[in-house]
């Protein structure tokens, strides 16, 4: 999540982009949400499937809104907050009028985000689709620094600019919703983080994509074990922590930030 925070943040030029901007976590509660309440698929489809199909329809539907239209980054966050209140619309409806008492605790836990399902089939899923994102984005690395410059500096240095945007676009969508239909929707990761790094690695993103899934790695770590001891013998869902962590943090970044100003 730290690392597709830290490509959309310069793909998208916006300092507030984090993966859920493409809508990626609404459509991945939808879809399972679907799963769960509705049993679309008697069975056959997973939690994980479900919520992986809603993900990318949510990422298709975001691609469909900005398909060759200019202004690129500025209408993509446009199209995220339109997906995002589409599906998390959707998700609303399917509750309130399908869903039990116990099936929509069951399901607002997961969404608020959860290791406690997870085991080592999925675990080495996601491992492998995050390490195949994350080779894909250190090798356009330099395109991600030419980027930082914007669209037209980057295409003056011969860049494919709409060609590098959909693989890199693609890569985050995909390692997003892997991590999401997994462990449900955990935020401020892909936000805080990289300004962190960012703040001790500089601007080169080879080094910050590096260096932000490590941190972001670790970061989960803490927030997991904190989420199974603070109120033991419950358990506090992960995305709970993550909050309580991060708007501090992100509070004391945009502190700092107008104190330069």
């Amino acid at each position: 999540l730290a690392v597709c925070g830290v490509v959309l943040q310069c793909l998208l030029k916006n300092a507030l982009a984090e993966p859920y901007v493409l809508g990626v976590s609404a459509g991945a509660s939808t879809g399972a949400v679907s799963v769960v309440v509705l049993g679309l698929g008697t069975g056959a489809v997973s939690l994980s499937a479900g919520a992986f199909t809603g993900a990318f329809a949510a990422f298709a539907f975001v691609a469909l809104l900005t398909n060759g239209a200019r202004g690129g980054s500025e209408r993509t966050i446009l199209a995220g907050v339109a997906a995002s209140q589409l599906f998390n619309a959707i998700t609303a409806y399917i509750i309130s009028t399908s869903a039990n008492a116990q099936q929509a605790r069951d399901v607002m836990f997961w969404l608020l985000g959860s290791f406690s399902g997870v085991r080592w089939p999925e675990f080495t899923l996601v491992m492998t689709v995050v390490m195949l994102g994350l080779a894909v984005c250190l090798w356009y690395a330099k395109a991600l620094d030419a980027f930082t410059f914007g669209e037209d500096a980057a295409a003056s240095l011969g860049i494919p600019v709409g060609f590098i945007r959909l693989v890199l676009f693609s890569a985050t969508a995909l390692m997003a919703a892997t991590i999401v239909s997994m462990a449900g929707s955990i935020g401020f990761v892909g936000l805080v983080v990289p300004h962190v790094v960012r703040y001790f690695s500089g601007p080169l993103h080879r080094p910050l994509l590096l260096a932000s899934a490590v941190v972001g790695a670790l970061f989960m770590m803490l927030a997991d074990i904190v989420s199974r001891t603070a109120i033991a013998p419950q358990t506090l869902p992960v995305g709970v922590v993550t909050s309580l962590v991060g708007v501090p943090f992100f509070a004391a970044i945009l502190y700092r930030a107008r104190r330069k100003l």
